[in-house]
Order: C-alpha cells, then structure tokens, then sequence
C-alpha cells in the first residue's frame, strides 16, 4: 500500500470530495432521478469553484489545472450549466 499516499494540500482534499460527490450525483441520475443529481453534480463543481477561487495557489492542489482565471472559468460554467439544465428542461407528463 506504499502508492496509497493521502493528498499533502487542502485544494487535494477538496477535489477528492468533489470527484465522490460527482459520482454520487452520476449514480443518482442513473438510477432515474436525473433532476436531482444534475443538481448534485452542479453543487459539487460549485464547491470546486469557491475553493479555487479562496485557496492560494501554493494550496490548490489538484484544484489547479492551468491558470486561476482558466480554472475558475471552465468550473463556473460547468456548475451553472448543470444547475441551469436541471432547472430548465421541462418535466415529462406523466
């Protein structure tokens, strides 16, 4: 188990609960309730958002890819993407 290493920043932390709640969300939009972990799933790219953005850089850890601004652009559009797809796409008649 010596590969097993626990991530040494806060943003490393942060963006290994993102990726579980991502998978939560995945799980709950393939067991039917696609409203609701879209949702789920903009939360948790929300919270990789705000982290990024308050986390110094020597602090981001896995959070930082490229560039802050870069970062933070593509997560904002991911969390509002799903947050507005969950919210505007019409609900079927039942």
């Amino acid at each position: 188990m010596n590969w097993l290493k626990k991530p040494s920043t806060t943003g490393g932390i942060i963006y290994l609960v993102v990726l579980a709640v991502l998978f939560v969300g995945l799980g709950i939009v393939t067991y039917g309730a696609w409203r609701t972990g879209t949702s789920v799933m903009g939360v948790a790219f929300g919270v990789a958002f705000v982290s990024r953005a308050v986390l110094p850089e020597e602090r981001a850890g896995m959070l930082r890819v490229r560039r802050r601004y870069v970062d933070l652009t593509a997560l904002g559009i991911c969390c509002a993407g799903m947050i507005v797809l969950a919210a505007a796409i019409p609900s079927r008649p039942a």
